[in-house]
């Protein structure tokens, strides 16, 4: 029995059609399952997603319903008590595939965990510093012009005549206010989530260097300039307040609900951390992205109640029940691409001999589950062969 995670997101058949473990489950005759997430895509337990309603979307919660389902399947298809269920999952919804093994090992015989977070970390600005690192691996030029962009921004910031061309360059909205903190850190946040967004799920180089081809054309404009081309056409760019507006909707209606952002920001707020800050002058971004501004992102969401203090006790308690980098959990493969950002937060060097580490080098956000035909990189077309191999022998052991 292969089972597929959903994580913080719809499920969609195209899971079934052609990604890799379709193929492993042809290869050893496995009948497939996959489980959306609770609170994620259509699977909605309460009325709304008001803060008392989400106080059972949990990594926890999520891992009691497998363990469920695994035990509701074996009755339902009086299944064999020899049964072996091998779980998948990709980003967050590979660590449930890790957690899973670990906590109902009687359960789940092994477990293929792709670009998994094994850590959870309030402050994390390892995830900006690869995306550096990745750019730099195509081109060093663009990385010094992304930097030149951020410093001209800076100085455009500090006369109205330059707040303008800033408006006007990266087609903000009329409700900014670029002499508010807010509004200006937001605005380079959402800039720099489209830089990131792009390497994190590069397609084996072409994303990258699309990105980089356009900040490194001189023809363009300036640094600034060009890095504003790289937010497309489009809405304008909103003000924080705006911004936070949509993630206080509580409705099921809205888009917002459908692709899990105010849930995912729950789970950020109350187990995760995972806050991709920039507060270094070396850093790519500058310090222009502080702690402070996107734990303050907590309380101006769910409330008061959700401070600093909160946030630091949950991210300790997540890491005391897994175990963080130090996770016991034995048949459990760690994949992890190099270009990917977190892979920072992930097990890439074998810790346990039953449960090794794939590092694949040129790869990106679960670029290993991706359908064997879609390969172009050796690296990947290796990792996923190891990978089958892995299923084969851990099938094979009682």
């Amino acid at each position: 029995m292969f089972l597929y995670i959903g994580g913080e997101g719809e499920v969609d058949s195209i899971y079934t059609m052609n990604e890799a473990w379709v193929e492993y489950a042809k290869k050893y005759h496995a009948l497939l399952f996959i489980v959306e997430h609770r609170y994620y895509g259509n699977s909605h337990p309460t009325s709304d997603m008001s803060v008392e309603n989400l106080k059972n979307l949990s990594s926890e919660q999520a891992l009691a319903d497998l363990a469920y389902f695994i035990v509701s399947m074996n009755n339902q298809h009086k299944l064999p008590p020899n049964t072996k269920w091998v779980a998948f999952g990709g980003s967050y919804a590979g660590s449930l595939a890790a957690w899973v093994r670990y906590k109902y090992p009687h359960l789940v015989h092994a477990s293929v965990a792709s670009s998994a977070p094994a850590l959870a970390k309030v402050d994390f600005p390892e995830y900006l510093n690869v995306v550096k690192a990745s750019l730099a691996k195509d081109s060093t030029q663009c990385v010094e012009d992304i930097e030149s962009a951020v410093k001209e921004f800076n100085t455009l910031l500090r006369t109205s005549g330059g707040r303008k061309r800033i408006k006007e360059a990266f087609n903000v909205c009329e409700t900014v206010d670029l002499n508010s903190h807010d509004d200006i850190v937001n605005l380079l946040e959402t800039v720099t989530s489209n830089i990131s967004t792009s390497v994190q799920y590069d397609n084996q180089g072409e994303d990258i260097r699309g990105l980089c081809d356009v900040m490194t054309n001189q023809s363009l404009g300036t640094p600034l300039i060009r890095l504003a081309q790289l937010n497309g056409p489009g809405t304008c760019l909103q003000s924080y307040n705006e911004s936070i507006g949509g993630l206080k909707n509580i409705s099921w209606n809205e888009w917002d609900s459908d692709v899990g952002v105010r849930q995912w920001m729950y789970q950020v707020c109350t187990e995760f951390g995972f806050l991709q800050t920039s507060e270094r002058k070396d850093s790519l971004f500058g310090d222009n992205i502080p702690l402070e501004f996107l734990i303050q992102q907590c309380s101006d969401i769910f409330g008061k109640s959700f401070t600093k203090e909160l946030l630091y006790r949950a991210v300790d308690r997540h890491n005391t029940i897994y175990g963080g980098m130090d996770l016991k959990a034995t048949r459990v493969a760690y994949v992890h691409g190099s270009i990917d950002p977190w892979h920072a937060v992930g097990i890439t060097k074998t810790r346990i001999p039953q449960s090794p580490a794939i590092y694949i080098q040129g790869a990106s956000h679960c670029a290993d589950m991706m359908s064997p035909s879609s390969v172009i990189l050796p690296t990947i077309r290796e990792a996923q062969k190891e990978i089958s191999a892995l299923i084969g022998k851990w099938l094979q052991e009682p």
